[in-house]
């Protein structure tokens, strides 16, 4: 090997030290006391810029011309790469002084510098991917991938950062294998420095079907779908956000993607959207970016080794190579070989970073050569495909023959993975005869070390993965092998899959961490499903797959993918599933995603019912206790209060058989969420009080496990309870408790539970303002979720506040149309309440003939219902009405108002009884009684304890202040 002339070490070895730190600006590497320092592309340009005129004040436009050279940046970014260097450089601590300030000049660099001696060879290192000053890392960044050392992109990430500021949709074009993909993971990690929940990235290589597009937006935002419509959940959750979506991997999904970024423009006016794709996804208002391959020369023998590396290609090329073999040494015929590939290779970015990893383990000579031979012949791919195309094609071709048998068979069979998997995952799948577990993980191995295969060891679960154009070369290469053996090859990955969601664990919370882990294997799963209910699927592994996968989709809330999956297996079930475990859990999760997605139906009810049976029949006393309460909540629902209480009673004597705590509180939510419906108050108390006792505070994972969060359910009917009871004060604290855990949990379906009910608490008491911003909660909740009857009870919660004000405007027509609404999806349990405030409203607009039509008929329906609760109330309001319509009814009144104070009595509601009392004390006022009036107002006053501050207490203070002395 010839000797390094000067010139080389000055241009790569050159180093710079000034106290406990060194620069060598040729690797672009700072060190302090030895050790690598992590610092921004910007600020170690701004670093060397000073340190090259040392002593010498910088003016800001002097600086900003040699960091930012032909773009325009504002001071601000001075200032703020500036202030980041100082802090790596612990400016100003401990008495170190390196850079000074002269105030609305610029800067110098004050502190002294010595120049070392370059060692005798050229070894080029590379410093740990830098993040720009106050950024933090990869895990705290969203849900971005790991970044890499970005080479020749900086003033693209720069260009991309600062027109994000004003959002827009961008689009990076380019051939596959240029770098589109790693310059939009650093723009995000840019634009997220500090700001982590203003990013969120989306790779949709793991995304074959154009139907889940929007669902993959929606998980990567952490949005719960759970309506058939995902798509108006997604905007309704991005109308109102602030942040940068990053989509990559769009070209095998352009016409999906270019409609839906469409309409999150129209939508979301402040999302900015960055996609990445081969061609431009053609829609309004796209900005393009053309993704240029890095810069190479074109005439290798007439430049110096410095100007080589002044080219981003080559330095990609050096820093990649280097990294891959830290003992690399090269020379100046090295620098003129490695610049020579760059210009073959055309300066694409994925083709250089696979060769220069050949270069780590071969060296570059022999690298050089084997190129010159691949390539030589065989550059020109089809001649219809672009000559990018057929660059990157050349590069697997090449890369692919350079591959032993072994790996061969390894690369090939990896096609059948759709995003991440794990290193089990690939040497279960991927043996059989032909190569062993052990030798297929060595092989993985070997892909990686050469570049085929990426590796990210940040999550166990996704430690391997193929990027989405060498993938659509590896399934080629499969094809090629015939059918049989990707028969085989497709059924292990369904096996494989089955098993790992068979063991998510026995307990809710065993199930949620198990599901939270295989979130970055949706694509594998979903892949598996489609090959196993396809014509060369194999119909005995789809039916357990689909069981299995169930408690999957409903953890990530995708209530209408879990229905298509179960609705298959179903049809399925005659190869030999009837009355198994895993017919059980396709009809659970059947019928509970049927109830969200479709309403009350009967297909959900025969589905639930159908479950029930085979958890009975094998014994199974926790499922029981599952779709007893999903049973319970149906009959609910459905205004079948008696039947409701029927399958709580049950719950109760399964939740005794089972013994636990948990099983206890379940079953005694159930019993008292019936009897508070049905009118028993003090007994709803004791088995709502006894639940409490025994549960543990909400969890999203029971939440997801049960259906419903049961805990949540139990506060909400405790407040209620605790009102009609007469003790306002402390509804409402429960009411504002349980209404603050239902948010804490992220659960829409929750969340919206637990503000419809405690909205009927506020308009009980009248605390009306609060009632209103609880409704501008609850409206853009079921909004954003496309939940069909809490979008209807929001008219009818706004005309029930509007009749509580006495301002009836048009509450009528606002509660006629929710009730229709709600009534068309068999929807029945805020049904009483909304014909109470009806009433009371064509009262306040002069229509008692309506009004009593209309109570009489609510009246009989909660007979023949068992829905008791409001009984006492409609009797009052009814009394009203006669007294209206017929003045001189006193005799029909009062034994109406009797009637209403003895059942208000009997259910322990004294909050009606007051109400009552208060009606029938008027009464006889007008029949000159001031006596009876004063005694039956006296028993009120004495009974109630708390709430003076509440509308019905303040009405019976002025009524008393009004009593003849």
């Amino acid at each position: 090997m010839e000797s390094v002339p000067d010139n080389l070490h000055e241009s790569l070895s050159l180093q710079l030290a000034f106290g406990p730190f060194c620069v060598t600006p040729g690797k672009r590497l700072l060190t302090h006391n030895g050790n690598a320092v992590e610092i921004g592309g910007r600020a170690l340009d701004l670093l060397i810029a000073l340190l090259e005129r040392p002593g010498r004040v910088l003016s800001k436009h002097e600086l900003i011309k040699l960091v930012w050279p032909n773009i325009v940046v504002s001071e601000g970014s001075l200032r703020f790469h500036m202030t980041g260097l100082r802090k790596i450089l612990g400016d100003g601590e401990d008495g170190a002084r390196y850079i000074s300030t002269q105030v609305g000049v610029g800067y110098a660099f004050v502190a002294p510098i010595e120049r070392l001696q370059p060692e005798q060879h050229l070894t080029i290192a590379t410093a740990p991917p830098a993040s720009p000053p106050g950024e933090q890392r990869l895990s705290s960044v969203g849900n971005l991938p790991p970044r890499a050392r970005l080479v020749g992109r900086d003033d693209d990430a720069q260009m991309l950062v600062e027109r994000a500021l004003e959002p827009r949709l961008f689009t990076i074009v380019g051939p596959g294998g240029v770098g589109k993909t790693s310059l939009a993971i650093e723009v995000g990690h840019r634009l997220g420095a500090g700001h982590a929940e203003r990013v969120r990235f989306v790779d949709l290589a793991q995304v074959e079907d154009a139907a889940l597009v929007t669902s993959a937006l929606a998980a990567a935002l952490g949005i719960p779908v759970q309506a058939e419509d995902p798509l108006h959940v997604l905007l309704a959750h991005l109308r109102t956000r602030r942040l940068v979506l990053i989509i990559d991997n769009c070209e095998h999904l352009i016409d999906a993607v270019s409609t839906i970024v469409e309409q999150i423009r129209e939508a979301a006016p402040d999302v900015a959207l960055l996609t990445t794709s081969r061609e431009p996804l053609r829609a309004l208002g796209e900005h393009i970016h053309w993704l240029s391959p890095l810069g190479f020369p074109v005439d290798t023998q007439t430049l110096s080794v410095e100007q080589l590396l002044a080219f981003p290609a080559v330095k990609l090329f050096v820093e990649r190579a280097s990294s891959g073999n830290a003992a690399l040494q090269l020379d100046v015929g090295d620098a003129q070989l490695i610049a020579d590939m760059c210009r073959r290779l055309e300066g694409m970015a994925l083709p250089i970073e696979l060769a220069a990893m050949r270069v780590a383990s071969h060296g570059v000579q022999a690298t050089h050569a084997l190129l010159g031979e691949r390539f030589s012949l065989g550059w020109s791919g089809r001649r219809t495909a672009l000559p990018r195309h057929q660059t990157l094609r050349a590069m697997l071709d090449w890369s692919y023959a350079l591959l032993c048998p072994q790996e061969h068979l390894v690369f090939d069979r990896l096609a059948v993975f759709v995003g991440p998997f794990s290193l089990e995952a690939a040497s279960q799948i991927l043996a059989d005869g032909q190569i062993d577990s052990i030798s297929a993980a060595a092989a993985l191995d070997e892909l990686a070390a050469k570049g085929l295969v990426t590796v990210d060891h940040s999550n166990a679960m996704a430690t391997y993965r193929l990027l989405e154009m060498t993938r659509a070369y590896a399934r080629e290469k499969l094809a090629a092998r015939g059918d049989i053996e990707a028969h085989a090859l497709s059924f292990r990955h369904a096996a494989y899959f089955t098993a790992r969601l068979d063991h998510l664990g026995s307990t809710p919370g065993e199930i949620y961490e198990s599901c939270a882990r295989l979130s970055c294997q949706l694509g594998n799963i979903r892949s598996a499903l489609e090959w196993s209910f396809g014509p060369q699927g194999d119909p005995g592994l789809a039916l357990p797959l689909a069981a299995a996968s169930a408690a999957l989709f409903l953890h990530f809330s995708l209530m209408v993918e879990c229905r298509a999956w179960c609705s298959r297996a179903i049809e399925l079930l005659e190869l030999g599933y009837f009355g198994t475990p895993t017919e059980m859990e396709l009809q659970a999760a059947l019928g509970l995603v049927q109830m969200f997605t479709r309403g009350n139906s009967e297909a959900a009810h025969k589905a639930l019912l159908r479950a029930l049976d085979i958890a009975q029949a094998l014994g199974d006393h926790w499922s029981q206790l599952r779709l007893l309460g999903r049973l319970q909540i149906f009959s609910e629902r459905m205004g079948d209060f008696p039947s409701s209480l029927a399958w709580a009673e049950q719950a109760v004597e399964v939740g005794n058989l089972i013994g636990k705590p948990e099983a206890i509180a379940v079953a005694a939510s159930l019993a008292g969420i019936s009897h508070h419906l049905l009118g028993n108050q003090q007994l709803a108390r004791q088995a709502l009080e006894k639940s409490l006792r025994h549960s543990l505070p909400s969890q999203r994972s029971s939440t997801v496990h049960y259906g419903f969060d049961h805990r949540n359910r139990t506060g909400l009917a405790l407040a209620r309870t605790l009102w009609l009871l007469g003790f306002p004060d402390q509804a409402r604290r429960w009411a504002e408790q349980v209404e603050a855990e239902a948010a804490a949990l992220d659960h829409s379906v929750t969340y919206c539970i637990a503000l419809v009910w405690t909205l009927c608490i506020y308009i009980w008491t009248g605390d009306l303002d609060k009632a209103t911003a609880r409704l501008d909660t609850f409206s853009n909740i079921a909004e954003a979720n496309a939940l069909a009857p809490y979008v209807a009870a929001t008219l009818g919660v706004q005309g029930a506040i509007a009749i509580r004000a006495g301002q009836p405007g048009n509450a009528v027509a606002l509660l006629e149309e929710s009730l229709a609404r709600l009534q068309g999806m068999r929807y029945e349990l805020l049904t009483t309440s909304f014909e109470i405030s009806l009433i009371e409203g064509l009262m306040l607009n002069a229509q008692p003939e309506k009004a009593l039509c209309q109570a009489e008929r609510t009246i009989d329906h909660c007979r023949r219902s068992g829905d008791a609760y409001a009984l006492p109330e409609l009797l009052r309001i009814k009394a009203s009405i006669l007294k209206t319509l017929d003045p001189g009814a006193d005799r029909v009144v009062q034994d109406t108002l009797q009637e209403s104070l003895t059942l208000s009595r009997q259910q322990g509601a004294r909050s009606w009884e007051l109400r009552a009392s208060m009606d029938l004390a008027r009464v006889w006022l007008e029949q000159h009684k001031p006596a009876e009036a004063r005694a039956l107002l006296t028993a009120c006053r004495e009974q109630m304890t708390e709430g003076y501050d509440s509308l019905d207490l303040r009405q019976l203070e002025s009524l008393w202040q009004s009593l003849p002395g």
